[in-house]
């Protein structure tokens, strides 16, 4: 989205949009690609049939160069689903039918998990609030962060500010995200790419993956 040459002085003049670097360590962080998120007929839900095939184009790329793919759930138990004890959901209604065990808080069955992938299973936005997330990238030596998922606006965003708060460069393959509405979508793309990290197309994240190959692994 374009917000004209006046918005994109205002954020050179104030220094904004500097490339990131790009380690030769990186993981793939796939935040909330559940059922109840890629399917439109939940709550929460929109059509991210889309995003869930590019993400697998993405995954398939780095897994040659032996990169790691962690994979995010929000998930509530009953009383934190019905109950006051999380103040977000007071807020985000539609969220409390993200009980454990439930058809929503599933992956999606098209996105090729494996067994030796990881999962991380929060209940807030962030993919690294109250989790062990940044404490598993550090101990497999990640240096960035490819940050895919849903939603854009919300959980992708907060996901992809707290990388690099934790110290990890943050590459977002466009394809790779999606969101309810297109608005919210553009927007927090215009602010990851601004201030957090670098938003790329889908053959530039797997052109990098791939040239990996025999680095990563070792």
């Amino acid at each position: 989205m374009n917000y004209g040459q006046e918005t994109e002085r205002t954020y050179e003049r104030a220094g904004f949009g500097a490339p990131v670097r790009r380690g030769g360590r990186p993981a793939i962080l796939v935040v909330d690609l559940t059922r109840g998120f890629t399917e439109d007929a939940f709550p929460s839900g929109a059509d991210l049939s889309e995003v869930v095939g590019a993400v697998g184009e993405l995954i398939g790329s780095g897994r040659p160069a032996g990169v790691p793919v962690i994979f995010t759930a929000i998930s509530y138990t009953p009383a934190e689903a019905a109950g006051d004890a999380v103040t977000w959901l007071h807020k985000a209604q539609g969220m409390r039918s993200l009980v454990e065990g439930s058809e929503e808080v599933a992956l999606d069955p098209r996105l090729p998990y494996e067994e030796g992938d990881l999962m991380v299973v929060k209940k807030g936005a962030s993919a690294f609030f109250g989790t062990s997330l940044a404490a598993l990238l550090t101990g497999l030596g990640c240096d960035t962060l490819l940050v895919c998922g849903a939603t854009t606006s919300g959980c992708v965003r907060a996901s992809a500010v707290d990388a690099v708060q934790s110290g990890f460069s943050v590459l977002v393959p466009r394809e790779c995200v999606g969101d309810r509405a297109d608005g919210p979508h553009e927007a927090s793309l215009f602010d990851i790419q601004a201030k957090y990290g670098d938003v790329i197309d889908l053959k530039e994240a797997t052109d990098y993956l791939a040239a990996l190959t025999g680095r990563t692994s070792a």
